[in-house]
């Protein structure tokens, strides 16, 4: 049985957008990186030997969502229209990356910001790995999604 990325024979393939609407869409995603305290406040402070550790792992964020298309084996390559890269580390010991992509276009960009949020967070680990190996990359998921024909959506409050 046809589904969106299969033909009727079970092959793979990439899904038809060119009879689609040009829409505004947007999407943003997290991930979390767990850490000790202590390598979470060298952050913070700047202080880390390797240097910015999330002016670093902003600009990766960045261009892996200019790229998703090159690791994601069915994305399409969207024109990329705007990044906007956040970190939140209101707790002790987590960081959260959150990477908003925006683009116009006819098939929308949850696996850029997906893919985004997760390489700041591999970027983290990869910085800081010499000072903390015990860090945990978690709870990489999408939290929202504007535009399109299946519609919006925002994950509940939990």
């Amino acid at each position: 049985m046809p589904s969106a990325h299969f033909d009727d024979q079970g092959n793979a393939r990439m899904v038809d957008v060119g009879e689609k609407a040009v829409t505004a869409r947007a999407a943003t995603a997290v991930a979390t990186v767990r850490m000790q305290p202590a390598t979470l406040q060298q952050i913070r402070e700047g202080a880390h030997r390797k240097g910015d550790v999330l002016g670093v792992a902003r600009l990766a964020a960045i261009m892996a969502t200019k790229r998703t298309e090159s690791l994601i084996p069915l994305c399409h390559a969207i024109p990329i229209e705007a990044v906007d890269v956040a970190f939140d580390d209101a707790e002790q010991d987590a960081l959260v990356c959150r990477v908003r992509v925006r683009t116009t276009g006819k098939t929308g960009v949850e696996m850029e910001a997906l893919t985004g949020a997760s390489v700041a967070a591999l970027t983290i680990y990869d910085m800081c790995k010499g000072v903390d190996r015990a860090m945990e990359i978690r709870s990489v998921m999408l939290l929202s999604k504007v535009g399109g024909q299946s519609g919006d959506f925002l994950r509940a409050q939990t």
